[in-house]
């Protein structure tokens, strides 16, 4: 498909951070791999021309697109409108609450918003899995292909599972990003790490210890547990003492909060986890 675009719609596209797919095949892939079925309903960020909306149809059993901009969003209604498996909406996604059953995401999401719409994800409690073109360097960042991992991934670790499932070179899109794009899978686990009443617990030890205060997880984390605790914990979750916070691989950081905190659960160690649900 061409690239060209009007020069009067252009700046709005900037405003509203959009940069539309524009290769079918791409959007084939991406609904590929979220393994949604007839069975399932998908939420649509930000479908803006519909290459992606028109994919999910085509596997999905009911689609919800919630488009931003009113021109885009008018003309995918108006596309849509004998399907009733297709609804269209003109709304800011992030207005919105989840739907009240089971459901799945899958999106070409704009940059500008990704923090905001991967935190509503995660806050929904009928979302089975998210399927989200992002900035390439943010999947790799939240998925841990730098052999990093960040506090988002660790703190939703134990309900979430964090993959980069692909690339998307930036010019298969219009506007052209000035980088690729990754697809990010979040996916909900059939069962939790821990249980729900220590996940509150889980979230505030993972912030303590990504203070920093002391440069390694492990000063950080003496200033609650005391020096010999945190030995103990740490040999038992093979961490090094002097390890610094983004090495630790989040079953490590499930294992250090179990030991520290006198919990009794079997911690899978990374490539062994159970699939999700979606």
């Amino acid at each position: 498909m061409a690239r060209s675009s009007s020069p009067v719609r252009a700046p709005k596209r900037r405003r509203l951070s959009q940069n539309f797919l524009t290769e079918p095949r791409v959007a084939a892939a991406v609904v590929r791999l979220s393994g949604v079925t007839r069975a399932d309903l998908v939420v649509e960020i930000g479908p803006g021309r519909g290459i992606l909306t028109q994919a999910i149809a085509r596997k999905a059993g009911r689609v919800l697109a919630y488009e931003l901009d009113p021109v885009l969003a008018k003309r995918l209604a108006a596309r849509y409108g004998d399907d009733p498996r297709v609804h269209c909406v003109h709304r800011d996604f992030l207005s919105t609450s989840p739907p009240r059953e089971p459901f799945s995401i899958v999106a070409n999401i704009p940059y500008a918003r990704t923090s905001a719409i991967v935190e509503w994800c995660l806050k929904a409690r009928e979302l089975d899995a998210a399927t989200l073109i992002t900035q390439l360097e943010y999947a790799r960042k939240r998925s841990g292909d730098y052999g990093r991992w960040s506090q988002v991934t660790v703190e939703s670790w134990p309900r979430f599972e964090w993959r980069l499932l692909g690339r998307v070179d930036r010019y298969k899109f219009d506007p052209v990003p000035r980088v690729d794009s990754g697809i990010l899978r979040l996916e909900r686990r059939e069962t939790a790490l821990l249980p729900g009443s220590a996940m509150a617990d889980y979230q505030r030890f993972v912030a303590l210890g990504f203070t920093g205060v002391g440069g390694s997880l492990a000063a950080s984390l003496r200033r609650e547990f005391g020096d010999r605790a945190v030995r103990r914990a740490f040999a038992r979750a093979e961490v090094h003492p002097a390890a610094v916070v983004a090495f630790v691989t989040p079953p490590q950081w499930i294992e250090l909060f179990t030991q520290l905190c006198g919990l009794s659960v079997a911690v899978p160690r990374l490539g062994t986890t159970g699939p999700g649900h979606g």
